[in-house]
């Protein structure tokens, strides 16, 4: 089974300082249709004006990974990170039984355009950790490569979470294959561009909700850059 999430079906928020695109039920918007898949809870595109951001803020036991597209993002937490998210990186909060944290645009005249992703944990009360790597567009070009995962395979982020997150960009006759289990869920964002899943078309920010199938097939790519989400059921 394949279904097909539209990008404009999505909520939306439009806060000035924040324009925010919600795959899933998230603060204002609420769909319970929509409140997550498997164990995968939160895909929200940001875009932070310039000069903005989120102010120190709490999280518990919800494993938090951020995905910059353009400009930079700022983060401060009470672990005493204090660290500078560029495109390519992929930053992974545990925060276990408590942290607190602010995200920030130190940019006079950029806007921040970055993916908020929330995964539920498989273990809960965790003395809260956070980790950050670079994976440049030669590891992800004409293929799907691990970026995080629960045991850190591949030099990924590690996830306290039955989770596995993939990053491409596929382009043209380049093609991508991954097995799925069928007894699990896959979920495919479309970051950008245009992408073949299984034969049916995504444009930028559809998604396609996999359950039952043994392989997923990317093809025909037009500038395409895309997360796979490999999910408990």
């Amino acid at each position: 089974m394949l279904k097909v999430r539209k990008s404009q079906e999505r909520g939306y928020a439009d806060h000035g300082w924040l324009r925010s695109f919600h795959s899933f039920s998230f603060a204002g918007y609420y769909d319970p249709a929509h409140m997550g898949w498997g164990n995968l809870r939160v895909i929200n595109e940001d875009r932070v004006a310039a000069g903005a951001g989120f102010g120190t803020h709490g999280h518990k036991d919800m494993e938090i990974i951020s995905y910059v597209l353009s400009g930079e993002l700022a983060h401060k937490d009470s672990m005493g990170n204090v660290e500078s998210i560029p495109p390519g990186d992929v930053q992974r909060m545990s925060a276990g039984r408590g942290v607190m944290h602010s995200e920030f645009n130190h940019k006079p005249d950029q806007t921040t355009h970055f993916l908020q992703i929330w995964i539920e944990p498989n273990v809960r009360g965790i003395a809260p950790s956070y980790e950050q790597k670079s994976f440049t567009e030669a590891d992800k070009r004409g293929r799907l490569r691990l970026v995080a995962s629960p045991d850190g395979a591949d030099g990924s982020v590690r996830v306290h979470a039955d989770a596995r997150l993939y990053a491409g960009l596929l382009d043209g006759q380049e093609q991508a294959e991954l097995a799925l289990d069928p007894a699990r869920k896959s979920y495919v964002h479309l970051v950008k561009g245009e992408l073949e899943v299984n034969g049916t078309r995504l444009a930028t920010g559809d998604a396609a909700l996999i359950e039952g199938e043994s392989q997923l097939k990317l093809a025909d790519g037009k500038s395409a850059e895309v997360l796979v989400f490999d999910l408990a059921a």
